[in-house]
This record gives structure tokens, sequence and C-alpha cells, in this order.
């Protein structure tokens, strides 16, 4: 993945009996010229393959395709070893990760596997912390002392390879503002897209925090990972009565996603199905063949134009 460049892709399902599905449905997107898959990180379930065991197998299945962890559990994968996972996954596949970052979201079952539990602001705090030393134990340099609150290293050699680009799937104020000072990327949570309330009141928080820190905040990228169907026929309605996309015709969907870009600032798309669940081949054929060379198409002619 280039720059700022609209990026494209779909959300898979993990579950271990799942693995030939997986691979089949990444290297199809790779073939058909999708940016980017994404898995989901759950280590307390016992039918999931690890989010970071499948991305470096399915890496080196693909070509060109990026993965991530959407988002990745980060109580249960300390920062100074995430820090050597993402750094090798890049070396290994030319620079083809992000690193999808959370604070942490469901702590009874976090705290089941032994991590201990804690309080919404630590954990915020914490995801700061975890974000800054990843970046410090990559990209070379000199042997990096670490003294925070909830990370602690001492003379430890970054890796030579530089940090991925970190995308957070930050909700609340205090995490929203961190993404605004450390991250490049933000997935709004609960699949909120640019016409929620959402979406309204929480990029500000990101921009402000951003611009108190001297970065300019049209560097944040805003990535969305959005459920819908893709039906043969236009939808007399695209959204239901909350105001949340349901899907359309090809048509409905590359008018919705270009005014998205054009007008939004959005600048990814990450496709789920309806039930939040992995696309199927199908669906994914469509979108990879159908609607993102059309939306990619219409942006270009619009920004040329």
């Amino acid at each position: 993945m280039s720059g700022h460049d609209v990026v494209f892709g779909f959300g898979a399902h993990s579950g271990t009996h799942e693995a030939p599905e997986l691979l089949r449905m990444a290297q199809q997107a790779d073939r058909d010229g999708l940016d980017i898959f994404s898995l989901s990180d759950h280590p307390y379930i016992g039918g999931r393959l690890d989010a970071y065991a499948a991305l470096g197998f399915i890496l080196g299945r693909t070509q060109r395709i990026a993965g991530f962890a959407n988002v990745t559990n980060l109580p249960t994968r300390p920062a100074p070893m995430l820090a050597r996972t993402v750094t090798s996954l890049s070396a290994l596949s030319d620079g083809r990760v992000v690193l999808g970052m959370g604070a942490g979201g469901l702590w009874d079952r976090i705290s089941d596997m032994g991590v201990p539990r804690l309080s919404p602001g630590d954990a915020v705090d914490a995801f700061e912390e975890a974000i800054v030393l990843v970046r410090k134990l990559s990209g070379g340099g000199p042997p990096v002392t670490f003294q925070g609150r909830h990370y602690q290293v001492n003379r430890i050699e970054p890796a030579p390879v530089a940090a991925p680009p970190v995308w957070t799937g930050s909700n609340g104020p205090r995490s929203l503002a961190a993404t605004g000072r450390v991250a490049d990327g933000w997935l709004p949570g609960h699949a909120a897209d640019w016409r929620s309330e959402r979406y309204r009141t929480s990029r500000p928080i990101i921009d402000e925090a951003a611009a108190a820190v001297g970065r300019d905040p049209r560097e944040i990228r805003t990535v969305y990972n959005f459920p819908g169907r893709i039906t043969d026929r236009p939808l007399a309605a695209t959204r239901d009565q909350d105001g949340r996309w349901i899907g359309g015709s090809v048509d409905q969907w590359v008018e919705e996603l270009t005014e998205a870009v054009l007008e939004h600032d959005a600048s990814g798309f990450i496709l789920f199905a309806p039930d939040h669940g992995a696309s199927e081949l199908v669906t994914l054929g469509r979108w990879a063949a159908e609607i993102v060379p059309a939306v990619r198409e219409a942006v270009a002619g619009k920004k040329n134009g």
C-alpha cells in the first residue's frame, strides 16, 4: 500500500476449521487487486486461529495484499514482543502489514487468560505507551531504554525494520485523543460510518489532539469496517431507519463510497458481511471486480478533473 491512496479490503473469519477457505479468499483478493485483509484477534476463543500466526501464513502465500489484526488484543500481546512480531512480518512480507491496535475490550475474557485487569483509564495509558514503544523498537538506532507506567525495557536493540502504520479501534474520548497524538489511522467502532453520530462526535477529538502536538490531522486516515449486501437490483433505501448502510446494487455502492471519499475524507473500506462476519467468495469477487475499480476510477476522475 502506498501513500494515502484509498484502501479497499475485506474482513475474514478465522475459525480453525475455516483455514482453507480463509487462504482461498485472501489469494483471490490478492489476485483481484484488493489492498488489505483483516482478522479479528480473540485469543480466549479456542476455536479461532491465532491472528498473528494466521497473518504470517497468509502473507507468505500471497504477493501484494497487506494484512492486519482488526484490532490487536494488546493486553495479551505485550508491546515489546508485539514490536518484534510486526517488524518481523514487515521484513518477511516486504512491508505488507498494518498494526491494528486496541486498548482491550472484553476484559472479563482477557483477565480469564491470566492478564491483570486494567481500569479503563490505565488501559488507554498502556495503549498509548505501547504504540510509542513499538515505534521506538523499530527502525534501527541505539539500544532503547523506556520507563513508562506500564512498560519498561532496558537497553533493548531496535529492529532495523520500520514500524508499520498504526490504525486504532479507539472509541472513548481518551483513546481517541491518544489516536490523534500517536497513530496513523482510525477504525471507527461498531461499524460506524461517516454519516453516524459516533463519527461526527469522535473525529474532532482526534483532530484536536493531533493539532495540539503539532501534527496535521489530515495525516490520520479514517478506515471504515463497512458491512452491507451487494444486490442485483437497486434497493429503494440503502440505509435503515437508524441511518446505517445496509447495501444496494453495484451502482449504489459506487455512488456511496465515491461520495464518502470526496465529501467526507474517507480513506479506506474493509468489507464485512452484513452480520459482521466474513465476506463469502462470490460477494468478495463482486466487491473486488465491480465496485472497487469503479470507485477508484470515479475518485481519480474527480480529483484530476
